[in-house]
């Protein structure tokens, strides 16, 4: 009889079934069938109890939802991330006719594009060597020599990229305007001397160059710290001397970072909007940035399709851009799997205490000194004015927190949409990188790729592509989004999904599966294994993904500069306004709060990491 509990487990093999069937039988009777068991083909088999038929149906209809989920979700990503692209360049390619190339030939045959391309080649190419320049020196500081203090200048090192490029502006214009501390200082040496202006290509260049070189750094940074120590002391050990082994053995080892960086930098500078909008159009200079947001609300017959063929210009530049920095990365003469080395190559000894005081006060000349700047301009009685005890105010402050309801109301809107946006994203960006981990395959292959291209693309490129996609999403069928707050909701989650998607990656890559395997086979749920052993240990990473999706919400300006309507204006778009109108007061004073809100959630994402750590999420 031990051969039963294998049958009815379906376990037997064809040579324990027979005896099986023999015992069964001897029991039974020879004139009685035993129970569970048919004749069939002139042998004894296993009958099924009716039960059983539910297991393949229920099977079945689990694949079918399956196949439903995966093509819902591909509609998803089609109409929400594919579809915008679409309409955009098609849009270029169009008129009454049908397909054309008219709109192109119009634009090459104006004087006015040839000028564009070549102010934005001279301002994109002299920021990007700017950002490279400062980027690899400070970069080469931190990595190679033994500087104190480290952490806070790593700080300072980052803070003119963490500031929205529109408050960064305003600084630089407050310190070297014509009301600025150093005019004020050089009027005093000669009266009739006239500092540089800042809305001239040199001060587009110096604002974006210093707002981009923390990419360079951090990128070279890293791979500074990867190049081994023994192919450095091997020249030096030959007789090479510090410079020639600088030459011939760190640069060559480095310039896939360094170049890498170079291109990130250059994309983020033709990418830029605020920068030569601010500083640019009071100029009269025009990069393709700001061309197209002239061209689209210039609200002409043929205003869309020059901003969308304008547009299909600058994304073929980016992606172009976008390909040889990746390649650049890829080809790295320092391979990825090398730990970083951050003990001091180079001791200064006595140099020490004169490198630290330039170094960090170079850092603190153009982070904190434009900063106070703006915040002295904001507490002036008017713009204009000497500053002073006699010609300070707080009423600038009060006008726009207490006065004037339209700063409420964009700073509400700022707010909810971007709460709004950075639940949502939470939501969507911790289940598709748990996809992505934990099941790979073709179709998460595809959503990582499709959620990757708003955020890839410029975001004025972008903006415009909403606006053609939800006008008419589907032929006929306006659904009232566009000109409505909706849009600027769809076009937060659909441009910053990704940055939650890469938070969530980084976290599930920290977490063992076998933890999770552990708990269900201790007979936990879904539900349980993720409240009881995921959560906990990914609630750091995913947190400090929404915070850091949020403030880039708060902060935005790109993309709301052609999406925003009267009653959806954005913190970005008042600052905008006011600064337009020629309230510098306002403007500076908005900034400056907005300064002291990004403070207060930097704050708050260091006490997540710290927390964090204290846990030892970290090595989970």
């Amino acid at each position: 009889m031990k051969e039963l509990p294998e049958l009815h487990r379906g376990k037997g093999t064809s040579g324990g079934a027979a005896p099986a069937a023999e015992a069964i039988m001897g029991e039974a009777g020879a004139g009685e069938k035993p129970t569970g068991l048919r004749e069939r083909h002139g042998g004894l088999q296993e009958q099924r109890p009716k039960g059983s038929r539910r297991e393949p149906l229920a099977a079945s209809f689990r694949r079918a939802g399956g196949h439903l989920l995966r093509y819902a979700g591909l509609a998803l990503l089609l109409l929400f991330f594919v579809l915008p692209l679409l309409k955009l360049a098609g849009l270029s390619f169009m008129d009454e006719a049908g397909l054309t190339l008219r709109h192109y030939g119009e634009l090459l045959r104006e004087p006015r594009l040839l000028r564009t391309l070549r102010d934005t080649a001279v301002i994109v190419g002299g920021a990007s060597g700017l950002s490279l320049l400062l980027g690899a020196a400070a970069a080469w500081f931190m990595a190679y020599t033994d500087l104190r203090g480290k952490r806070w200048l790593h700080a300072l090192l980052l803070l003119p990229f963490l500031l929205p490029s529109y408050v960064l502006t305003l600084s630089w214009s407050s310190l070297l305007g014509t009301q600025g501390w150093p005019a004020a200082l050089l009027r005093t040496i000669r009266p009739e001397a006239e500092l540089w202006s800042v809305y001239s290509y040199g001060g587009i260049i110096l604002v974006m160059g210093l707002h981009h070189f923390p990419l360079v750094y951090l990128l070279a940074l890293d791979t500074l710290r990867r190049i081994p120590r023994e192919a450095e002391e091997a020249a030096r050990a030959s007789g090479l001397g510090r410079w020639k082994t600088m030459l011939l053995i760190t640069l060559p080892l480095a310039a896939p970072g360094l170049t890498g960086g170079a291109l990130l930098a250059f994309l983020a500078s033709l990418d830029n909007f605020g920068i030569p909008a601010f500083l640019g159009l009071p100029a009269g200079i025009s990069v393709l940035s700001t061309r197209i947001y002239e061209e689209t609300v210039g609200f002409g017959p043929s205003a869309f399709p020059r901003a969308a063929s304008l547009s299909v210009l600058l994304a073929a530049i980016a992606a172009g851009g976008a390909l040889l920095q990746r390649l650049s990365v890829r080809r790295g003469g320092v391979p990825e799997t090398r730990a970083p080395e951050t003990a001091a190559r180079l001791h200064l000894g006595r140099w020490r205490p004169a490198a630290e005081a330039a170094f960090a006060g170079g850092l603190l000349l153009v982070t904190v000194l434009p900063l106070l700047s703006m915040t002295a301009t904001s507490l002036k009685r008017a713009y204009g004015l000497p500053y002073g005890p006699a010609n300070s105010t707080l009423a600038n402050y009060r006008y726009i927190l207490l006065e004037n309801p339209k700063v409420w109301r964009a700073i509400g809107n700022s707010l909810l949409l971007s709460g709004a946006a950075a639940a949502v994203i939470l939501v969507l960006g911790t289940a598709i990188a748990y996809l992505c981990v934990r099941r790979p395959s073709r179709w998460t292959r595809a959503a990582e790729l499709g959620l990757a291209l708003p955020y890839t693309l410029p975001g004025i490129v972008f903006g415009l592509a909403m606006i053609l996609t939800w006008m008419e999403p589907l032929p006929g069928w306006n659904p009232g989004i566009y000109g409505s707050g909706a849009i600027l909701f769809i076009a937060y989650v659909c441009r910053f999904l990704v940055l939650q998607l890469r938070a969530g990656l980084a976290a599930f890559a920290l977490v063992d599966p076998s933890m999770e395997e552990a708990a269900r086979a201790g007979g936990a749920g879904r539900a349980a294994v993720w409240r009881a052993v995921l959560l906990p240990l990914l609630l750091p990473g995913l947190a400090g993904g929404a915070l850091l999706v949020f403030f880039t919400a708060l902060t935005e300006l790109t993309v709301s500069a052609l999406l925003w309507s009267p009653g959806a204006e954005t913190i970005g778009i008042t600052v905008f306004g006011f600064e337009q109108g020629g309230d510098t007061v306002y403007s500076t004073a908005l900034s400056t709060l907005l300064v002291l809100l990004l403070g207060a959630g930097c704050g708050l994402m260091a006490g997540i990491r710290h927390f964090a750590g204290k846990r030892g999420i970290r090595k989970a």
